[in-house]
């Protein structure tokens, strides 16, 4: 059974709305997610994290903060405890855009993207709350720190000692960071980014985007760290949707994705060295994975999904950003 699906995580939701003064016995309807336990009644969403991280709680925090035109919905409660904290919100009418896609007409399509760049050119240029909590980003790039690479480079020394990683490999890895931090440099900003951009985290109802969700890795940073994530979705969909919608995810409907955002968002690409600043985001994000799941067998008996791997393929060259890399390409 589904763990997001089983009779335990019903229960935190329910507790969730009964917390937040509810009516706990309504039908609950399980929806797709990648991170959290996902829960739909008629009229409210329930969002119960279960890692200790409270990510859920700066969520909480950043909500009401967000532009109208984000369409975020009103948070309604926030509570629980570190392991099972909970966020209920009213719901926005719409379902994930992932579902949508692979029925998509190109024209809708085409459409679909050109208001998310509307919205995300809007996020852009929103102030982050001063007293929004800092958080571990997957990308472990910091603006405040003496480098932007710190936490970086401590995550390498910590990955070289795991079992099964190639230190070679990490060295690599290293010099890469050292010749692509001046890329960031000065890696600043008081406007927000969402963090993890995906069609799971955008609400469509056939015609048009409603709204942007799941705002918990959201903080201040260049507007292009919201392509790392993104772009890694154009490339392996099927590795950014649910469980549910893997097998009708196929990488032949994301290809033109990235040359459409490009055409109604250019200045989000029009920065210097934007493919060596993509490639460190790309390697923190790996970077991260790696330490927080180590891999239990040596690369070549790795899914080729695996952290290990992706950063095997950065090192020679063949990673999804030099895929994208073509003559007139994206990055």
């Amino acid at each position: 059974m589904n763990e997001r699906r089983s009779p335990m995580a019903m229960a935190r939701a329910r507790h969730a709305l009964l917390q937040a003064g509810l009516d706990s016995t309504v039908p609950l309807e399980a929806a797709s997610s990648v991170t959290n336990e996902v829960w739909l009644t008629p009229t409210h969403v329930v969002r119960v994290n279960r890692r200790p991280n409270q990510r859920l709680r700066r969520e909480a925090i950043l909500g009401p903060s967000l532009p109208a035109e984000i369409g975020y919905p009103m948070v309604v409660a926030y509570g629980g405890r570190m392991g099972a904290d909970y966020l209920v919100l009213k719901r926005i009418p719409g379902k994930p855009l992932a579902q949508w896609w692979p029925t998509m007409t190109v024209a809708q399509r085409q459409s679909a993207i050109s208001q998310l760049a509307a919205k995300m050119k809007r996020l852009h240029r929103t102030p982050g709350p001063a007293d929004l909590p800092v958080i571990d980003a997957p990308q472990m790039l910091r603006g405040e720190t003496l480098s932007p690479v710190m936490s970086l480079l401590v995550a390498l020394d910590q990955a070289r000692s795991l079992a099964h990683v190639d230190s070679g490999l990490i060295d690599d890895v290293e010099r890469m960071v050292y010749e692509l931090t001046p890329a960031i440099e000065p890696f600043d900003s008081d406007f927000l980014v969402h963090g993890d951009l995906t069609f799971e985290n955008i609400l469509w109802d056939g015609e048009t985007i409603t709204a942007i969700l799941d705002f918990e890795w959201a903080r201040t940073s260049p507007a292009d760290v919201d392509l790392d994530v993104f772009l890694r979705m154009c490339c392996l969909p099927q590795l950014h949707v649910g469980d549910d919608l893997v097998d009708r995810t196929r990488p032949e409907d994301y290809a033109d994705i990235p040359w459409w955002l490009r055409d109604e968002y250019p200045e989000l690409f029009d920065v210097p060295r934007q493919f060596d600043r993509l490639r460190l985001y790309a390697i923190a994000y790996d970077i991260r994975d790696l330490t927080m799941f180590p891999p239990p067998a040596p690369a070549h008996k790795l899914n080729e999904h695996h952290s290990l791997n992706r950063l095997r393929r950065a090192v020679v060259g063949n990673s999804h950003l030099d895929r994208l890399d073509t003559g007139a390409g994206v990055v």
